[in-house]
C-alpha cells in the first residue's frame, strides 16, 4: 500500500479534529460576523442614500463583479481576456502613439547637443504633428484662447522667471509677491471674507486634492473623526474620487435629479453621518454645465458643522463675471453661509498658461490644515503649502501677467462672448426635434442627448466634420464647452449639427462609429475591464 494512502486517513482525521475545535469555530464565527456586518453596513448606506431600486442595482453589480473576478481565474477565461485586452491596447497605441518613419524617435541623449537653429526646427516639427484643429475652435474646451498677445505675454513672463521657484522666496521675492497677489485677486472675485486664505496649485485636480486633505485633517483634529467621509453628487469631478483614494477617505456618491441634473439634496441629507467631514457641489459641473444648489448645500453644512467645497474649476472666471456680463446666476460663492472652500482654475477662463489654479478657504485657520511641516529633518526645518516642493515660478508670473493685462473689463467682455455663444448653441440644439439639452446649463457648457438616435453616432458624424465633442455616460450624452475659439465658430457648429441630424432623419447614416462602439462595450463589461483599457491608454502616452 502506498505511503500516501497509509497517511491519508490519520491526516484527514487530524485535520477534521482541528476544524472542529472550539477555538477555530469561534474564529470562523467572528470572520462570518465581520463579513455580515460589512455587507449590512454597505447595504444600509446604499439603501439610505439611493433607495431600494439603486440598492438592488448596486448589489447586482457587486455580485456580478465578484463572479467575474473568480471567473478570471479560469485559464480559458483569462487567456481570452488577455487576448482581447492585448488587441485593445494595440489599437489604442496605434492611435495615440503612431509610429512614423518620417519622424525620428529620441530615446537617448544626443552625443552632441543640438544648436539653437536645429532645436527651433525640431520644435516646429513637433508642434506641426497632425492634431485636431483647436485653433479653428473645433475642440470642446481644452484650449481657452487663441490670442497671440496673451501667448507672447506668457512667453515673456516665462523668459523673465524661468529659473524662479517660490520654494525660495528670499531668492525670488517677485514670484512670491505675484502669487500672493493672484490669490488675493481671485479671492476677491469669489467674495472671500476678511481673514480668508488661498493657495496657488498646478491645476484643478491638485486644488481639489488639497481641499479634501485639509478637511480630512480638520475633521480629525477638531472632531476626532478617523474614518472621514465626503458626500458629493455623481457628477462631481473625478478628482474627488482620486482624493478619497489617495488620502484614505470614503466618498459617498449621491444621485442627481434626472430632470435638473443637480445633486439630490434629500439624498445628501440622508447620507450625512458622524464621519462626514465635507460636502461638495459644482458651479458648474463638468458633464452637463449645471450648477448644484449651493445655497441648500450650505444650509446642510452649517447645520451639521461640516465643510462645503464648491468646485468652480470649470466655471472659473465665467461664473465670477457672469452677473456683470448680464447673466443672472444663483449664489454659489463665499456669500453663501456654510461654504468653506472654493477651487477655481485660472488656466481655464482666466486664460493663464496651463498649470495654475487657486484653492480658497474661508479662513486662514482652515488653510493651515493644508500645510505640511517637519521640524526635525536633518536638512533643516521644512514647510510647504501643498503637494509640490519646488514649483515653476514662471507659471505664476504668466498667470499674474495674464490677469493684469486682461483686467475686469476684458473678462466681462469675454464672458459676454462665451456665454452668449453657449446660449445660441443651446437654443439651436433645443430647436432640433430629436435632441434635448440636459438640465439648465448656466455658463459655457451645453450637454445633450437624442430621443431617436444613438448620441455617440451623432458625435462620430460631427467628428467627421472636424469637431471634437466630449462623450458622457450614465446617462449617455455629449457636451460642447465654449471657449474663445469655439465661440467664434459657434455658427459653423450649429450648421454642421443641423446637417448631421438631417442626415440621420433621412436615413443616410447607417454605420456605428468608434465612440458608439467603445461606450457600448463599456456598458456591457465589468468596470475592471474598462479600467484595464483605460490604463492601456495611459501606458500608450509614454511610448516615444
Amino acid at each position: 500500500m502506498p505511503v500516501a494512502s497509509v497517511m491519508a486517513s490519520p491526516a484527514a482525521q487530524l485535520i477534521q479534529a482541528y476544524l472542529n475545535t472550539p477555538r477555530l469555530s469561534s474564529i470562523k464565527n467572528i470572520v462570518f460576523i465581520i463579513f455580515v456586518y460589512k455587507l449590512l453596513s454597505f447595504l444600509n448606506t446604499t439603501f439610505i442614500v439611493h433607495g431600494p431600486t439603486r440598492t438592488y442595482k448596486e448589489v447586482k453589480l457587486y455580485l456580478s463583479t465578484l463572479a467575474f473576478k473568480y471567473a478570471k481565474m479560469l485559464p480559458s477565461v483569462k487567456n481570452k481576456l488577455d487576448r482581447e485586452l492585448g488587441k485593445a491596447a494595440k489599437d489604442i497605441e496605434d492611435k495615440v502613439a503612431p509610429q512614423d518613419d518620417k519622424h525620428p524617435r529620441y530615446t537617448t541623449l544626443p552625443e552632441q547637443g543640438f544648436s539653437e537653429d536645429e532645436m527651433t526646427k525640431e520644435l516646429e516639427r513637433y508642434s506641426a504633428l497632425p492634431h485636431t484643429r483647436w485653433e479653428d475652435g473645433r475642440v470642446s474646451g481644452a484650449v481657452y484662447h487663441h490670442n497671440k498677445v496673451l501667448s507672447d505675454l506668457a512667453a515673456l513672463a516665462y523668459r523673465k522667471f524661468s529659473s524662479s521657484n517660490p520654494l525660495h522666496p528670499e531668492v525670488f521675492p517677485g514670484t512670491r509677491k505675484m502669487e500672493a497677489e493672484v490669490c488675493a485677486m481671485v479671492s476677491e472675485l469669489f467674495h472671500a471674507p476678511a481673514g480668508s486664505g488661498a493657495i496657488m496649485t498646478s491645476g484643478g485636480t491638485e486644488s481639489i486634492l488639497m481641499s479634501c486633505k485639509t478637511h480630512r485633517d480638520w475633521g480629525k483634529e477638531t472632531k476626532g473623526i478617523t474614518k472621514p467621509e465626503i458626500i458629493a453628487p455623481v457628477t462631481i469631478h473625478a478628482a474627488f474620487d482620486k482624493a478619497a483614494s489617495y488620502f484614505g477617505m470614503k466618498l459617498i456618491h449621491v444621485p442627481i435629479d434626472p430632470v435638473t441634473m443637480q445633486a439630490d439634496i434629500n439624498a445628501v441629507k440622508r447620507a450625512i453621518n458622524k464621519n462626514t467631514v465635507l460636502l461638495a457641489g459644482s458651479a458648474v459641473n463638468y458633464p452637463h454645465g449645471v450648477m448644484d444648489d449651493i445655497v441648500a448645500l450650505g444650509k446642510l453644512a452649517k447645520k451639521h458643522n461640516v465643510g462645503l467645497h464648491v468646485d468652480c474649476c470649470l466655471g472659473s472666471f465665467m461664473v465670477a463675471f457672469a452677473e456683470r456680463a448680464g447673466y443672472k446666476l444663483p449664489l454659489f460663492d463665499f456669500r453663501v453661509p456654510g461654504v468653506t472652500a472654493i477651487s477655481c482654475d485660472t488656466h481655464k477662463y482666466g486664460f493663464a498658461p496651463k498649470g495654475s489654479s487657486i484653492i480658497m478657504y474661508h479662513s486662514k485657520e482652515l488653510r493651515r490644515y493644508q500645510y505640511f511641516s517637519l521640524a526635525t529633518w536633518p536638512g533643516g526645518i521644512y514647510a510647504s503649502p501643498s503637494v509640490a516642493g519646488s514649483r515653476p515660478g514662471a507659471l505664476i508670473a504668466g498667470c499674474w501677467a495674464t490677469m493684469m493685462h486682461i483686467g475686469q473689463e476684458g473678462y466681462i467682455k469675454e464672458a459676454k462672448h462665451i456665454i452668449g455663444a453657449q446660449v445660441k448653441v443651446r437654443k439651436a440644439i433645443e430647436a432640433i426635434p430629436s435632441l434635448y439639452v440636459y438640465g439648465d446649463p448656466k455658463t459655457s457648457v451645453v450637454a445633450f442627448n437624442s430621443t431617436k438616435f444613438n448620441i455617440y453616432d451623432v458625435s462620430d458624424q460631427m467628428s467627421k466634420r472636424g469637431w471634437h465633442l466630449s462623450a458622457l455616460q450614465n446617462p449617455p450624452g455629449v457636451h460642447f464647452t465654449s471657449t474663445i475659439p469655439s465661440a467664434d465658430a459657434s455658427d459653423e457648429f450649429i450648421a454642421d449639427l443641423q446637417a448631421v441630424m438631417k442626415d440621420f432623419e433621412e436615413g443616410k447614416v447607417t454605420e456605428t462609429g468608434s465612440t458608439a462602439g467603445m461606450y457600448g462595450m463599456a456598458a456591457t463589461v465589468p468596470s475592471s475591464v474598462v479600467a484595464e483599457v483605460a490604463c492601456a491608454f495611459v501606458d500608450a502616452l509614454y511610448k516615444p
